[in-house]
């Protein structure tokens, strides 16, 4: 059987082919660990000894172009995917001026250098100098795993990326077209009304298309990542038509699903999963093909420009990080994560230097010597950005507030199998991302004879927890109580596991026996002091589009205040979704202070109402995709209003396209006097009777 497969060099077995890169993805990066060397540097070398100019063990064929074209689209659109859109929106002047120092440095002192000493002529000069500004995000999975992508230096270096490569394939464009003698007005105009189609098609068709897509596919996980991976390619498609690379296509697809994939869900992980275990190593490798060692030492012109191009590159993208800093007053750190980031050269650059070739502006010296610029930049962008992505991600740990006293420990007890996905989802989009507790699905059985087939149909719920949050990559620890009572069995279970949140399904049905004795969630918030959430869920929760928050009076006055602030503001970072504030004038600028004094910075307006009566009336002003949220309160509490118990029952009866949350917050287990600010403040029953 040995003898029917060719195992002569180049390797041409596709299965054989295949089975060798999956093995360099696995064992190269395990390697280099030990000796902390960036998986991503030992990747392209790999490349580059395997390839076609090494041992020659592969050739770049056709396979390996199509993975690697993948992987560079999938970087640039997890780019786009993981960018914070507050802080983006926040930053665009920041990233403009970045973008245009790290364009105009390079081009000007690439152009200066082969006009005048290298002896080109000025279309080939600039477009040598071309390869010096645009820079590809290679270092951002280190970034990513660090959990620096939302600093305010990345949030930069990204949006710069966009301006400064957009800019350098203008450029290109213009040099080619004018080579070949077509520059006339109606080419300008046809280029500009080609580039407003398709960014108009991307940013605003296509989040419309998702979102309905979304909606249809909110079972089919699968059917959902195949719609993404078919947004990216033909995103990429349509910038090709307008004239421009490929990769711009790809980071606005990103841009444009970013409010639409919460950075916990499920879809994510299986995103960043298949893009940073399979596509972007093959990109890697794919790189380091590229490179021929062997002509660098033969050609002198080659060494010539080699040179003039990894000493240049870096120094020029170094000054407009300095220059950066200097005027955005950025920490030491964060210029040289700015470095690093934009030190890499890959795909732009590969598309100028290849376009100039095909064309003859420049020859096969210009072209390795890109290629070893890729290589060494590569390496620079891989050493620097670990290095001191590390640091700066220790010393953001150490700067980040105490929001609260306990870590978050969230419990959903289970009870419908229907609300089960959407009850984990939504749980684990509330856990703090900086404690990493797992969630706590709960499964109460009452104590009878018919106790042991219960505990049976309980399990299988659990274990569909459990399936669920799995495809998230989230812990879940399951819990299962037997008692005399539902409620009896859920606040044994909140106070054995010390449980700081409990996630409940509404269920709007009031029997006699529950308006004689209490229903489950009366007896829990009436023998607990955590924050409970009563949870409605009717429209799929990432194709949410505002929360409508519902603030009463003196809410600010409560214990678990600042902890539903960040459980709304940490909804609407995973949602994409602008929260609007409703509520008294005073307590909304007392709740404008709150939300702008941490972290995580969202979009939020605040629009004042007198009562609660004015609730009812709120329903022509909502959009189907709106999710209220209502601010309640436990009886004889500071913020209390009889108003409040009504919420419920109206929301559920009246608001039946919107998925609603009412938010009991957390309390002090003495109701009857509460300490705010060291003075004790006693509970007056006429507030009950005044608005909210």
């Amino acid at each position: 059987m040995l003898l029917n497969v060719d195992l002569s060099l180049p390797f041409e077995e596709p299965v054989l082919i295949f089975t060798l890169v999956l093995l360099i993805i696995l064992v190269v990066p395990i390697l280099l660990n030990k000796f902390r060397i960036p998986s991503i540097v030992g990747l392209i070398v790999a490349g580059v000894v395997l390839g076609p100019n090494g041992l020659h063990v592969l050739n770049r064929d056709a396979s390996i172009v199509l993975f690697g074209t993948v992987g560079l689209l999938y970087i640039m659109f997890q780019a786009g995917l993981e960018i914070d859109m507050i802080d983006f929106k926040r930053y665009k002047v920041r990233s403009l001026v970045f973008g245009a120092l790290t364009f105009l440095i390079p081009i000007s002192i690439g152009t200066i250098v082969f006009f005048y000493l290298h002896g080109y002529e000025i279309k080939p000069a600039i477009l040598l100098a071309s390869m010096f500004a645009p820079h590809t995000l290679l270092a951002y999975p280190i970034v990513s795993r660090l959990g620096l992508s939302k600093n305010a230096a990345v949030t930069l270096t990204i949006g710069g990326t966009l301006v400064t490569d957009t800019a350098v394939l203008f450029v290109l464009a213009i040099i080619i077209n004018s080579t070949q003698g077509d520059t006339d007005l109606w080419f300008w105009v046809f280029m500009v009304v080609e580039m407003i189609i398709f960014v108009i098609v991307v940013l605003w068709l296509f989040p419309k298309i998702a979102k309905w897509m979304f909606k249809q596919l909110e079972s089919e996980k699968g059917a959902q990542f195949i719609f993404v991976l078919t947004v990216i390619f033909a995103a990429a498609f349509l910038s090709e038509l307008a004239g421009m690379e490929a990769i711009i296509g790809a980071f606005l697809a990103g841009l444009a699903l970013n409010p639409l994939i919460p950075h916990t869900s499920a879809l994510m992980n299986r995103i960043e999963f298949v893009g940073n275990n399979i596509f972007i190593p093959f990109f890697l490798i794919s790189t380091g093909m590229l490179v021929d060692l062997t002509v660098l030492f033969t050609d002198t012109n080659a060494m010539l420009i080699a040179g003039t191009i990894v000493v240049l590159a870096p120094l020029s993208k170094y000054a407009a990080a300095f220059l950066t800093q200097k005027i955005f007053k950025f920490s030491v750190l964060q210029r040289n994560l700015i470095f690093g980031l934009s030190s890499a050269h890959a795909a732009a650059t590969l598309a100028v230097v290849l376009a100039g070739y095909e064309i003859g502006i420049i020859g096969e010296s210009a072209l390795n010597g890109a290629v070893v610029l890729i290589l060494v930049s590569s390496m620079i962008s891989s050493f620097s950005t670990e290095k001191v992505a590390r640091k700066l991600a220790i010393l953001e740990s150490r700067r980040k507030p105490d929001i609260s006293e306990k870590p978050d420990r969230i419990m959903v007890p289970i009870g419908n199998p229907k609300t089960i996905e959407n009850l984990i989802d939504l749980s684990i989009m509330l856990r703090n991302p900086e404690h990493s507790q797992p969630i706590y699905p709960l499964a109460v059985v009452i104590d009878n004879e018919h106790a042991e087939e219960e505990i049976y149909k309980k399990n299988k719920m659990l274990q569909e927890a459990i399936h669920h949050a799995s495809a998230t990559d989230s812990d879940v620890q399951l819990v299962s109580k037997i008692d005399v009572n539902i409620a009896s069995g859920m606040i044994r279970a909140i106070k054995e596991m010390m449980i700081t949140e409990v996630v409940l399904g509404w269920n709007g049905k009031i029997t006699t026996r529950d308006r004689i004795f209490g229903t489950v969630l009366d007896n829990l918030l009436n023998n607990t002091e955590q924050m409970v959430l009563v949870c409605k869920i009717i429209q799929p929760l990432n194709t949410t589009g505002r929360l409508i928050v519902i603030v009463p009076t003196n809410a600010e006055l409560e214990r678990g205040f600042m902890r539903w602030i960040r459980s709304v503001k940490l909804l609407s970072t995973q949602l994409g979704a602008k929260i609007v504030f409703r509520g008294r004038r005073r307590t909304l600028n007392k709740l404008k202070g709150a939300v702008n004094e941490n972290k995580p910075t969202v979009e939020a307006t605040y629009l004042p109402y007198n009562n609660l009566n004015e609730f009812a009336a709120m329903k022509s002003e909502l959009q189907q995709d709106d999710m209220v949220i209502v601010i309640s309160a436990r009886k004889a509490t500071i913020s209390y209003n009889s108003n409040l118990d009504y919420v419920p029952r109206v929301l559920s009866r009246d608001y039946k396209d919107n998925s609603f949350i009412v938010i009991y917050p957390e309390q002090y287990p003495v109701y009857q006097s509460v300490p705010v600010k060291g003075i004790p403040v006693t509970y007056d029953k006429g507030r009950e009777e005044g608005g909210v």
